[in-house]
């Protein structure tokens, strides 16, 4: 690009130069032939007071020789009748025309020019001044000025040249840094960025392409999250199967055993069906028919009543005993009802893994005015340190981490927030209120919300051994 650029720049500069190094290198010649001719009319002029006076030939030769033209022998007199004084180089067909027009001329003598200047005398005579100017007196001077002035043009090409070439060195390195930043980028290394340089457009495609890495490498993130999250949700049939698995193992025999089993490898299968098919939609496709009213909100009361239904029977093999909370109507809240069954089972899947067989837990659904907030206790050891449960990927019981990082995000997506605390029960108590008015996507907790009085209902899990559990 640097040698097309001065290239470009050395034609522009030299039409430019020769438009104006040609007519002044002709005006300089112009102007060299008219100085030498003014100069030898000059001196021609200076002998018709000579030729008023007299027309004595040795007084006219006289002053011939006092003039530096006569000196040199550039100067003659052609007399009437034919004398002639001094050299003369003049045709005598020009003379005669000079005389007979009686104007002056310059005619072509050989090895140059020579000017004739008619004086009349007396009597109707014509005498003739021939001044001979050479060639390189027409010329003095012109050859120096065409080398200044091609000098001169050189000169502008050069600096065009280096001008343009440095102009070109802030496009080309610009261009450089880009190209370099994009095959780094092509080739994995998204941490690549260009400094934004050189002219005003390559500015802004080096601020376009930053601006693109930063959302490539936030949408893969978020890509990222989003495999870990559905692969999240394989977690709770998996869970329920291995249970199964473990009971079938100690009584091969047991037909209930057997039938839970099946129904949790259904129920993994249509996990894994949701995941595939989450994964194919992309964010602009719309929702599959007849989940329309899943995606625009849910009913949690609904949905946490439906999940633990399906833990309960874990539940009663653990010798769990299980006390729910749940209002009296709906519990509506902004969310997919798929994604908050996620989080109940993220949730109470923590509870099953974390917490020895036989440890007690509670399910509460609050209603506010405001939000509709979910907790979830346990009777069990609790959570020594909560910033670090909750950050995303950290576990210390040897999970994924994810559970309560999925049910973070899912709150603070319609402006509520998730909150560790200690359970009635003894244990830890996980909160996740989810806002159902005001701003979505705040990263402001709830706050204090006014709220209704449940209705208390307990479901006491059975035994392993078939007596029931403690009543609350």
């Amino acid at each position: 690009m640097r040698g097309a650029l001065a290239r470009i720049a050395a034609a522009v500069t030299a039409m430019v130069a020769l438009s104006f190094v040609v007519p002044l290198g002709l005006l300089g010649g112009q102007m060299a032939r008219d100085r030498a001719l003014t100069a030898a009319e000059r001196q021609a002029a200076s002998l018709g007071p000579v030729l008023a006076v007299t027309t004595n030939p040795a007084a006219l030769a006289v002053a011939i020789g006092s003039t530096p033209a006569g000196t040199a022998g550039r100067l003659a007199l052609h007399l009437p009748g034919g004398t002639t004084i001094g050299v003369p180089r003049a045709a005598a067909r020009d003379l005669a025309a000079v005389r007979d027009g009686r104007r002056s001329r310059t005619v072509a003598a050989p090895g140059g020019s020579a000017q004739l200047r008619p004086v009349a005398l007396s009597a109707g005579r014509v005498a003739v001044i021939e001044v001979y100017v050479t060639d390189a007196e027409l010329s003095r001077g012109v050859a120096r000025s065409w080398t200044i002035l091609a000098l001169v043009a050189l000169a502008l090409v050069l600096v065009s040249v280096a001008m343009a070439d440095r102009l070109a060195v802030r496009v080309v390195r610009a261009a450089d840094r880009l190209a370099q930043a994009v095959t780094g980028v092509a080739g994995g290394d998204l941490t690549t960025r260009v400094a934004p340089g050189g002219p005003a457009e390559l500015r802004a495609a080096g601020e376009a392409f930053n601006h693109m890495t930063d959302q490539l490498v936030r949408l893969l993130a978020a890509e990222r999250e989003a495999a870990a999250d559905l692969s999240h949700r394989l977690r709770t049939p998996l869970t329920a199967l291995r249970l199964n698995l473990d009971g079938l193992a100690a009584n091969p025999a047991d037909p209930a055993r057997l039938a839970q089993s099946q129904d949790t490898l259904g129920r993994l299968e249509q996990a894994v069906d949701e995941i595939i098919e989450t994964a194919r939609r992309s964010a602009d496709d719309p929702a599959p028919s007849g989940s329309s009213a899943e995606f625009a909100g849910c009913d949690a009361a609904e949905v946490v009543r439906r999940r633990l239904e399906f833990w309960s029977a874990l539940a009663g093999d653990q010798g769990r005993a299980v006390h729910t909370v749940l209002p009296d109507g709906p519990a509506p809240v902004p969310v997919p009802a798929g994604e908050l069954a996620a989080v109940v089972d993220a949730l109470l899947g923590n509870i099953f893994r974390h917490t020895p067989h036989g440890t007690a837990f509670s399910v509460t659904v609050h209603r506010g005015g405001q939000a509709v907030g979910l907790l979830f206790g346990d009777a069990g050891p609790g959570i020594g340190d909560a910033d670090a449960a909750l950050s995303r990927g950290t576990s210390g019981s040897g999970s994924t981490g994810l559970g309560l990082d999925i049910a973070r995000r899912l709150a603070e997506s319609t402006g509520g927030s998730l909150r560790i605390g200690g359970s009635t029960l003894g244990g830890a108590q996980v909160q996740v209120w989810l806002r159902t008015t005001g701003p979505r996507r705040s990263r402001r907790a709830p706050g204090p919300f006014r709220h209704r009085r449940p209705r208390h209902r307990t479901h006491t899990a059975p035994n392993p051994d078939g007596n029931s559990g403690p009543a609350t």
